[in-house]
């Protein structure tokens, strides 16, 4: 079964900022013209591949059901994987629950 939610890996600055802006983008956003996420069991691999080391960072609990932006399932062919990818700016309501990591 599909779940609801995917999730997306940013800092507690960006976050806090885009709750200030009304919405979010990452950066690199400009460059990559989309938001990566996961499901909730690749999180682990892309903290692993992406944020070793890293501090300060959350784990953004987003409602699919509640994207403003288009939400398209591509295929990371290094891993041979389908990842979540938000085609525009994150709306700041489908974020359902902000966790700590």
């Amino acid at each position: 079964m599909e779940s609801e939610y995917i999730y997306h890996v940013t800092t507690q600055t960006e976050w806090e900022q885009a709750k200030i802006a009304g919405d979010y983008t990452p950066v690199g956003f400009d460059k990559e013209g989309f938001i990566h996420c996961s499901n909730e069991g690749q999180v682990p691999g892309v903290l692993d591949r992406f944020y070793k080391g890293k501090t300060g960072l959350v784990k953004l609990k987003i409602e699919k059901a509640k994207l403003a932006r288009p939400l398209l399932f591509e295929l990371a062919a290094d891993l041979d994987e389908l990842f979540p990818h938000i085609y525009g700016a994150l709306n700041i309501d489908s974020v359902v629950e902000v966790s700590v990591i």
